[in-house]
């Protein structure tokens, strides 16, 4: 299906190897009990996570900064569902979420089965929007740093998926081709738009139930990726 001449995959991590959804949960389970945040877990994740996806969106856009999508995420989901919190709370929050996020260690199914099938063939590396600080601690604490050369995140590269800048980065550090690499994500924007906009093969990995486009190749689970390399 793809080029023989593929040398460098590039993975996406939250949401296509690092289970973020699961994690996160676990997360926000930890610090309620500990700040004794009296909401329903499920309600509230309900209504948080598409409201996270949305403030990504938009600091992927460079319409709000760090801080505003850290707080805003929080305050939005706490009036959405009609509790009453102080914003020094919030702050105190978000402060936690982030220092306990990547203790947490869940990857999505078949992650290492797959990477152990792609490592003997490839070179493999993350490309990732998520913040410089939480991301490598989350490789190492799952155990799947070692299977990478280089991991580009968008601190880094001082721009944001798609931004071309940030592929065009990883390819320098990968001393790599757009022509000779395959990137792997789950959001069409960021992640397929933006690799196949610098050249990159593409492979889009449906972590959202996202409807079929004809960028690239779609697949339900990691396990599919054998199909293809």
């Amino acid at each position: 299906m793809y080029s023989q001449s593929i040398s460098d995959i590039f993975f996406d991590l939250d949401h296509t190897l690092w289970d973020f959804e699961k994690n996160s949960a676990l997360t926000f389970q930890k610090i309620f009990t500990e700040v004794e945040i009296d909401v329903n877990l499920s309600e509230f994740l309900e209504v948080y996570i598409p409201v996270n996806l949305a403030f990504w969106k938009l600091y992927r856009d460079d319409k709000i900064k760090k801080p505003e999508l850290r707080f805003q995420r929080l305050k939005t989901t706490f009036d959405a569902i009609g509790y009453d919190i102080e914003d020094e709370v919030i702050d105190i929050l978000s402060t936690e979420y982030i220092t306990n996020l990547a203790t947490y260690n869940n990857l999505l199914p078949y992650t290492v089965e797959i990477l152990n099938y792609l490592k003997p063939k490839y070179k493999l590396h993350i490309i990732t929007n998520g913040f410089e600080e939480v991301q490598t601690r989350k490789l190492v604490n799952s155990n799947i740093f070692g299977y990478f050369d280089q991991v580009i995140n968008s601190e880094m590269a001082g721009v944001k998926k798609p931004n071309p800048e940030i592929f065009e980065l990883a390819l320098k550090k990968a001393n790599t081709a757009p022509d000779k690499s395959l990137m792997v994500g789950d959001n069409i924007e960021a992640d397929i738009l933006g690799a196949k906009a610098v050249g990159f093969h593409a492979l889009h990995f449906n972590a959202h139930n996202d409807l079929k486009h004809e960028h690239c190749v779609m697949i339900h689970s990691l396990r599919e990726i054998k199909n293809y390399l």
